[in-house]
């Protein structure tokens, strides 16, 4: 198999071969029919000056009544040749976009064939780290483990606290900080980046926040097998009041401003995995809703500084993206 990859290799066109420009034959068909037309002028030309009375129109005049017809033919001519020319280099260059498409997408499919989504691997470490952590606990639980009381549920935990009505101790936890709900959702920027791990663990302990960063992981990583990082995107950041009247329900041109992602090739690549791949369609429409949701609660405690930095998040950029694809903005 090995021998036969570079012979392979070799037979696939090149850029280069297919834009080749082919030589053109110096004589054609149309120079042929020209030359034709322009003799067969002349003929009838010479006969007629023979003929007794045919110079009676002065030199100037004959001369133009004989070359004039022959530099016409010649005109014409050279402007089929044009045009043929030009429809064979707009075929030529047709197929050269063809093949620059071809070589993108060969590219994209490669590299999203060997990539190890960066994000799955920083999440893969810290439930590494989590586990550890959470051993590392039980160890020490375990030598004073209270007895079970009676009418305990059997999955609650021993050291659970449980209040009256079955409220679970997590229910009355107090809620994430803001900052560092923002935070975990940009997902940390490198592995030595503690402030950003340290609140992507803690948002992964707040049930409503780690649905969301879940959510957001799954697209993440789905979108980066298409080649689309959201540190590449450069979307034109909303005001702050365009995000609170999406949070309070308004949809359509009124949060156009939302959909803020330009570039084209990330927007069609989006749009065609969302219409083939059904996996990532629920996977976006899965995210969107949880976005959705968290805006909604997120928005009527949070500051204009607040909502401007959760715009400029990884998470909300890929809300943009996937949003403007799904025509939530339209």
């Amino acid at each position: 198999m090995s021998g036969s990859e570079p012979e392979q290799e070799a037979k696939k066109p090149t850029l280069l071969g297919v834009y080749d420009r082919a030589g053109h034959p110096s004589i054609t068909g149309i120079e042929l029919a020209a030359a034709a037309l322009s003799l067969v002028w002349l003929i009838v030309a010479v006969v007629f000056l023979v003929l007794p009375g045919g110079q009676q129109g002065g030199f100037i005049v004959t001369a133009l009544a004989v070359f004039l017809p022959v530099a016409m033919i010649w005109v014409a001519a050279m402007a089929m040749r044009a045009s043929r020319i030009m429809r064979e280099e707009s075929a030529r260059l047709q197929t050269a976009i063809d093949a620059i498409r071809n070589t993108y997408v060969t590219q994209q499919q490669r590299a999203a064939s060997t990539y190890e989504p960066t994000v799955g691997k920083k999440l893969d470490e810290i439930a590494k780290a989590t586990k550890k952590t959470e051993s590392a606990l039980a160890t020490f639980s375990t030598n004073r483990a209270e007895p079970a009381r009676p009418g305990r549920r059997p999955s609650e935990p021993a050291n659970q606290t449980s209040l009256e009505l079955g409220t679970l101790a997590e229910e009355i936890a107090p809620p994430l900080p803001k900052d560092v709900f923002i935070r975990a959702l940009n997902f940390p920027e490198t592995q030595n980046d503690a402030e950003g791990f340290d609140a992507l663990r803690q948002a992964l302990k707040d049930r409503k926040a780690a649905q969301l960063v879940q959510a957001s992981q799954d697209v993440l990583t789905l979108l980066s097998q298409e080649g689309i990082y959201m540190d590449d995107l450069r979307p034109d950041m909303a005001r702050p009041e365009v995000w609170r009247q999406f949070a309070q329900g308004a949809r359509g041109r009124a949060v156009a401003a939302l959909g803020g992602i330009r570039d084209r090739s990330s927007l069609a690549l989006t749009a065609a995995r969302m219409k083939q791949d059904p996996i990532f369609r629920d996977a976006a429409h899965h995210f969107l809703r949880r976005f959705d949701h968290m805006i909604v609660e997120f928005e009527p405690e949070a500051s204009d500084g607040e909502l401007t930095a959760l715009g400029e998040t990884r998470t909300a950029r890929a809300f943009m993206l996937l949003g403007r694809v799904a025509g939530t903005f339209d």
